[in-house]
């Protein structure tokens, strides 16, 4: 069952005979679906008042995005905007397609959820040496003692390992619960369930993009805190002022 999309073969390569499971498959779909939303999207781009739907759902969507990482970060949202953006509109698109039946989401195999998780693992040190510098973000291992260096390391692989579990275990609940509704009553009770499983695969997208956001951004530039008992030296200035 962790496996379910991993193990069904939906076709097999022309001429080669290979075979491509239905996570593999699904992921091709999406991608050929947000490309495709993306083209029409920014194929006319205008300002002004007459703007196409397309763009102006694009719109919509990237100021949220932005507002919500300047909100996390209070730094420039523009650093994580393509990283983070992206995650959150794959995560959403596999999960609004759950609507459809025959689609079986990406997003439901482990290997998918465990891929985007190494994804955010390689973005914690990019993002961290990229803000405050290599010896800055290593410090950040040894805080607040060297002897931490092994938990802290650990607690950041558990972290990111903990996404891909929490996000595979929500969706692939919903997927397997919509199935056996719909095998109970096939027309009316599975309606009200895609309603649900879309608003709450909507939120799993959200949270997995936040605590994505959150651990990129762990580490940034900061200004250094002044030793404890060295006074800073007044200007003779202001010292006669006093």
């Amino acid at each position: 069952m962790l496996e379910i999309y991993d193990q069904q073969i939906a076709f097999y390569l022309p001429y080669t005979n290979i075979p491509v499971n239905w996570t593999i498959a699904s992921t091709w779909i999406v991608m050929v679906v947000l490309m495709l939303v993306s083209w029409l999207a920014t194929r006319h781009l205008k300002t002004g008042d007459k703007v196409s739907h397309w763009q102006t759902a694009m719109e919509v969507l990237i100021k949220g995005i932005y507002g919500q990482i300047n909100e996390v970060t209070k730094s420039n949202p523009m650093t994580y905007l393509p990283f983070i953006g992206t995650l959150f509109i794959f995560i959403m698109t596999c999960n609004i397609l759950t609507v459809i039946p025959i689609f079986k989401t990406p997003t439901a195999s482990f290997s998918t959820t465990s891929a985007l998780a190494f994804l955010v693992l390689l973005g914690i040190p990019f993002f961290g040496i990229k803000n405050a510098g290599l010896k800055n973000y290593l410090k950040k291992y040894l805080t607040p003692s060297p002897a931490m260096l092994p938990f802290n390391i650990f607690s950041e692989l558990a972290s990111t390992g903990a996404m891909a579990v929490r996000l595979f275990g929500n969706v692939l609940s919903g997927v397997i619960i919509g199935a056996i509704c719909f095998m109970l009553v096939p027309i009316i009770l599975p309606l009200p369930m895609q309603v649900l499983g879309l608003f709450t695969g909507m939120i799993q997208a959200y949270i997995f993009a936040i605590l994505a956001l959150m651990y990129i951004s762990s580490v940034s530039a900061q200004e250094e805190a002044p030793v404890a008992g060295v006074e800073k030296k007044v200007p003779d200035d202001q010292e006669k002022n006093m």
